[in-house]
This record gives structure tokens, sequence and C-alpha cells, in this order.
């Protein structure tokens, strides 16, 4: 099914964000392939959905520009929702493409970073070296992103999920790659994952369910962060403090503006980040 110009750009995907994954190849070739992936995916079920609605008998009634308009936006919604779901049509282009460029799923994969055996005499436990190791590239793209320095976000994913130790999983163990704790409110469109977790009500711990965001990646999870506080206007002091350099400051802030429910919130976090600092030195 050949695929429009028009239908290029009313699915939203102009020459644009052609840029920006050739930038992103560079950094991340595995994430890229897989978002070019889900943009093929999705322009292919809008214009299936196209086909389907030609090929329906129009009546008078719906037949006006206002209603073609509404019934374009709901198909691209609706293309939007049926893409990247496991067995789709993404996940077999994402292999082609990963075949043509020489990329299998093993060597798209970022090699496992080890603990350099100079920070244990140190004092510093291998598993933190090796979370700030893994996740260094994507919180200093967050960084260039917010201006929130990438030490203080690598200590709030340490934080949120026990340095890689608890983090949120889905059925089966299916990674969530949600290291920072972000909840699915009613705004979010993409995965989901439901467990329970500990909120503090009127200082006191209880167990709840709740829905948490799944991404596809790690990257992925540290953009969405860098996107939810560098656009929310509730955290715009929080990102401030950051820029100025106060790891105690920046804490307070998130835990001042709701960030987390835990009374001693600010505290902890900002152990974390002198610990992420002190490690980021050594590993300079």
């Amino acid at each position: 099914m050949a695929l429009s110009p028009t239908s290029l750009n009313a699915g939203g995907n102009d020459f644009r964000s052609l840029e920006a994954l050739r930038g992103s190849a560079v950094r991340d070739p595995k994430s890229s392939i897989r978002e070019t992936a889900k943009q093929f995916e999705s322009l292919f079920m809008q214009e299936v959905m196209k086909s389907m609605r030609a090929a329906t008998m129009p009546t008078e009634m719906m037949d006006n520009s206002a209603t073609k308009l509404g019934t374009e936006m709901l198909d691209t919604q609706f293309a939007g929702k049926m893409t990247g779901l496991p067995g789709g049509l993404s996940g077999a282009i994402e292999r082609h493409l990963q075949r043509q460029l020489g990329l299998s799923e093993k060597t798209a994969e970022k090699p496992a970073l080890q603990p350099l055996p100079a920070l244990a005499q140190k004092g510093i436990a291998p598993h933190v070296q090796s979370f700030i190791q893994k996740h260094d590239s994507a919180a200093k793209a967050a960084e260039a992103q917010t201006g929130i320095p990438a030490s203080f976000m690598l200590a709030q994913a340490a934080h949120e999920s026990g340095w890689g130790k608890r983090e949120i999983t889905g059925a089966g163990g299916t990674p969530s790659f949600n290291v920072f704790g972000i909840k699915a409110t009613s705004s979010w469109t993409g995965r989901v994952t439901e467990v329970q977790t500990t909120e503090f009500v009127d200082g006191k711990p209880q167990k709840v369910m709740a829905k948490f965001r799944a991404y596809a990646s790690y990257e992925e999870s540290f953009k969405d962060y860098a996107k939810m506080i560098g656009s929310n206007e509730r955290y715009s002091k929080v990102v401030a403090q950051a820029q100025s350099g106060g790891a105690e400051g920046f804490a307070r802030g998130l835990q001042k503006a709701g960030y987390a429910t835990d009374p001693e919130y600010a505290q902890k976090l900002a152990r974390v980040i002198n610990t992420t600092v002190r490690v980021q030195r050594a590993l300079a």
C-alpha cells in the first residue's frame, strides 16, 4: 500500500522527525529502530482505516468537512492506540530493519557495564557503580532537555528503584523500565503496569494498588521524566532549584510539589544524591 505525502503529514510525521531519528540513531540504534518501526506501523494503520472509510457508503448528513475532519482525527487516535502492541506489525518491521542494518537483537543491546574494582576499594557497592554507569548517558540526555543535573536524576531513579533492585514489573516479571515511579494518570495513553505500592496517608504507610507508566526502554523513562518535570508548572521551582546546584533544595522542592507522599522523601533523596555525586567523581 503506497503512502502519499498527504498521509505522512496527516500522521504528524514530517522531515523534522527524520532528523530527530538520525540524531538518536547515533546514541541508541535499537531505540531508533523501534521508534521508526512504530511510525511506519502507525502510518500503515491510518491508511487501512482510511481505505475502510472510503469503502463505506457516505450519507448526506455525515458527508461534510467538519465530520470528515473529526473522523480523520479519530482514526489517527485509533491508529496510535493499535501501534506497538505485542505481535504487531512494528515488531516485524523492527526485526527487518535490524537485519538490514546488520544489527541482531543481541548486538543491538548495549553491552553490560562492569563495576570498577578501584571503586570497590573505596566502599562503593558494585550494584551502585553498575546502576550509575548503566543510566549515565540517558541521564545526560535528560539533563540537556531540562537543565536538571544528571546526578540528581540518576539519584532519584536510584532512590525510586532501590538502585535497580526494586524496579516495577508486570505480570510474569515483564519490565516496565519505569525507574522514577511515575504513575499512570488519566492523561497517560501508553502501556500500564498495575502493582502494589506504599503510600503515606496522614504520615502512616499503607499498601495500595496503583497503575504506573510502562516504557519500551530506560531511555524512554528518562525522557518522559524530563518532559514531565520540564513542562509541568507545578515543578517550575524545582527545576530552578536544581539548576542552581542545590541537592537539598531540589529534593525539598520535589516533596513540596507532591512528587511523593513519604514525609521523609526529601531527606532520603538528598542522601542518595550525595552518594551519586561521590561515585561520579570517582568515575571521572
